[in-house]
C-alpha cells in the first residue's frame, strides 16, 4: 500500500480523500460533530461549504490544527491547566476545548505523572479523574493537598461513578467542582472558568 507523508510526520494512505465530511473529521480529531462544528463557526478550523451548504474539511488543515493544538503545540500563554486522566482520548477532548478558551494545557496518564508535573511546575488548575489504575484520583488529590495545603491549588474531580455521593464525596474531601463522565464539554469549560477566569 502506498503511503503519503502528514504534517507532524504521521503518514496516511495514499487512497484517503484530501476532503472530509463533518462526520470524517470528526472522527479523524478524534471529537464530537457538534464540537468541530462549533470550532468551524469559531473559526478555529476551516470549513468550506458544498453547494448545498454541506461543510467540508481539508485534511491538511486538520493536520494544522492539531499540530496547534496538540501536545506538541508552543506559545501558549492564558492559564495552565493540568489534567490528569489514564484515558488519552479524554485528555485530547480537555485540550482542545479548554485551549479554544484561552487555556494553556498540560496533560499526565497517571497519578505519578500528575504529580511529577506539579513539582516542575504548579498549575493554575488541575482537573482530575478519579478511576485511575495504580494511584487513584483521590489519592492524588490527598498527596496535593499534602505537599502544597488544602485549597492551595483547585481541583475539579471527574468520574464515571456518577451519584449523589460521589458530589459530596468530593466536596468533603477539598475539590472545587465535580463532573460526571462522560462529561459536556461546555460544563468543563464554565467550571473551569468559575475557578480561573480567562
Amino acid at each position: 500500500m502506498a503511503y503519503r507523508d502528514l504534517a507532524g510526520g504521521r503518514r496516511a494512505p495514499a487512497n484517503e480523500p484530501d476532503w472530509l465530511t463533518l462526520g470524517q473529521a470528526a472522527k479523524y480529531l478524534g471529537v464530537a460533530q457538534s464540537t468541530i462544528r462549533k470550532w468551524s463557526d469559531l473559526g478555529r478550523v476551516p470549513a468550506f461549504y458544498t453547494p448545498g451548504g454541506h461543510r467540508r474539511y481539508r485534511r491538511s488543515d486538520l493536520d494544522t490544527f492539531l499540530e496547534r493544538s496538540g501536545p506538541g503545540a508552543k506559545d501558549r500563554t492564558g492559564p495552565v491547566v493540568l489534567v490528569v486522566d489514564d484515558d488519552p482520548g479524554v485528555r485530547e477532548v480537555v485540550r482542545a476545548n479548554l485551549e479554544l478558551e484561552g487555556y494553556s494545557v498540560r496533560e499526565a496518564g497517571s497519578a505519578a505523572e500528575g504529580l511529577t508535573a506539579l513539582e516542575q511546575e504548579p498549575p493554575d488548575l488541575i482537573l482530575l479523574d478519579v478511576m485511575m489504575p495504580e494511584v487513584d484520583g483521590w489519592e492524588m488529590l490527598r498527596q496535593i493537598q499534602e505537599r502544597f495545603g488544602v485549597g492551595a491549588l483547585p481541583v475539579i474531580v471527574f468520574s464515571g461513578q456518577v451519584d449523589e455521593r460521589a458530589v459530596e464525596e468530593a466536596e468533603s474531601r477539598g475539590a472545587r467542582g465535580f463532573l460526571g463522565k462522560p462529561f459536556d464539554p461546555q460544563r468543563l469549560i464554565d467550571q473551569a472558568k468559575q475557578i480561573l477566569p480567562t
